[in-house]
């Protein structure tokens, strides 16, 4: 029994013992994994007697503190980092200009979206390729002396456009910026062209009244009284007339391109105004099949109905001159055919369509609207820059292609309703009747027997 009780009171006795050094060390695992798990708050209390276990637990708490701290530190500064990062990368995506990123191999690290829209590819297609590959153009610029150059970029399935591009050093690579100044160029030009044809039209005009009411009072004068070749005399005064007539027509032209009058904005048909101008050569041309096709009903549009019916006037007047062109020295009857067309877009808009079955479009199609831009002999190359300038006040597009039906040109004009449906009302000039928008106007005979009148 004594044994028994001694034994007894050993093993109550390593029992106690074991449960002072279990319980904290049981804590004290418990709060490594809760510090495992993240949180770095967690403390141990250290026992009441200063041993190895004591000694333990204020080292862990020693270490979830300074890990603590440091984590703190650490979200404070990826803070400081991802302010700065969001706000490259706002930028990066909402400027207007076009940037590119490349590695010292000149490889694309990065292009923003502006960059994927001049470049007309994908950024995930654009990273990791060589920008010698994608724009060899820009390419030229880390590799020559410039850093600044305006360059032609040549784009897949895109008009060509003219960029003003800059590169700039970072660490090994480059960054690239360059912005689309196409259109910018062409304003400059136009404007450009517009003081010329200003100057010129006021130069030309002046003399050109004295000489049409000197040949004319010649012919008056003198017409009957010359004998033996009075028809040559005849001849030659109407010659003289036609061409001065013809040049005020040209100086015409130069005027109107050079100052456009403001558009003053109504409600009109549409419709009406595109019959009427087939009309006008409809009845001048009588070897020419003209055909319109309009809708039953469509919605009155804002417009200014004198400029547009100079705009369409001008647009069938180049269809039967490329139809002339091309019959040319044919005996045929009709020698083509010129179909008009107004119909609805899918988003409201309204499309006029005028297709020929002429000589077609040049090689240079991107340039014919542009001022003095002609491949017809003895013309100005003003009509189509005036169309597209009045297609510009109406706030639309003028498209030029090939011809759906076979050979020749059909050009697409959009105007869109919504944009213009405020302006009624606006302008500074009263409208005028549809025989102004004749170009030259019909001023006499030969205008008369030209148009039909």
């Amino acid at each position: 029994m004594g044994s028994l009780l001694l034994l007894a009171l050993a093993v109550i006795a390593a029992i106690v013992v074991a449960d002072r050094i279990v319980r904290p060390l049981g804590t004290l695992i418990g709060a490594t994994r809760t510090a495992a798990g993240g949180d770095l708050s967690v403390r141990v209390t250290p026992p009441a007697r200063d041993d190895e276990i004591s000694v333990l637990t204020r080292a862990f708490n020693r270490m979830t503190e300074q890990l603590e701290g440091q984590t703190g530190a650490l979200g404070s500064v990826n803070e400081q980092l991802e302010a700065p990062r969001a706000f490259i990368e706002a930028v990066r995506r909402g400027v207007s200009a076009a940037v590119v990123s490349v590695d010292a191999d000149h490889r694309i690290q990065l292009a923003n979206a502006a960059a994927e829209r001049l470049i007309c590819q994908s950024a995930d297609w654009l990273t990791g390729r060589p920008l010698s590959e994608v724009a060899p153009e820009l390419a030229q610029l880390l590799t020559g002396d410039e850093r600044e150059a305006i360059v032609q970029l040549a784009r897949p399935n895109a008009e060509p456009a003219t960029l003003a591009a800059k590169a700039v050093a970072q660490g090994d690579g480059f960054v690239l910026s360059f912005e689309d100044i196409t259109q910018q160029l062409l304003d400059q030009r136009r404007a450009a062209w517009s003081d010329v044809a200003r100057r010129i039209a006021h130069e030309i005009k002046n003399p050109l009244t004295p000489i049409q009411l000197a040949a004319e009072r010649l012919q008056r004068r003198f017409g009957d009284k010359i004998e033996g070749d009075s028809a040559t005399f005849k001849k030659l005064t109407d010659t003289v007339i036609r061409q001065v007539h013809d040049m005020r027509r040209m100086v015409d032209e130069f005027s109107s391109f050079a100052r456009m009058p403001k558009p003053t904005f109504g409600v009109e048909d549409v419709r009406d105004i595109l019959r009427q101008a087939v009309f006008l050569f409809e009845v001048a041309k009588p070897d020419i099949v003209f055909a319109v096709k309009t809708p039953d009903e469509i919605e009155p549009l804002v417009c200014d109905r004198r400029l547009l019916s100079q705009a369409m006037t001008n647009i069938v007047k180049n269809a039967v001159e490329a139809i002339e062109e091309n019959a040319k020295n044919s005996d045929v009857t009709p020698i083509g055919h010129i179909d008009a067309e107004l119909a609805s877009g899918p988003h409201g808009e309204i499309l006029i369509r005028v297709a020929d079955d002429g000589i077609g479009l040049p090689q240079a199609r991107d340039t014919i609207a542009e001022p003095y831009m002609t491949t017809r002999q003895g013309g100005t190359g003003l009509g189509l820059a005036i169309v597209k300038k009045i297609v510009e006040q109406h706030y639309g597009e003028l498209e030029f292609s090939d011809n759906p039906a076979g050979r020749g040109t059909c050009v697409t004009l959009t105007l869109h309703p919504d944009r213009l449906q405020g302006l009624a009302g606006k302008g500074d000039e009263t409208s005028m009747g549809y025989a102004e928008s004749v170009p030259g106007r019909i001023r006499n005979r030969q205008d008369r027997e030209e148009y039909g009148a």
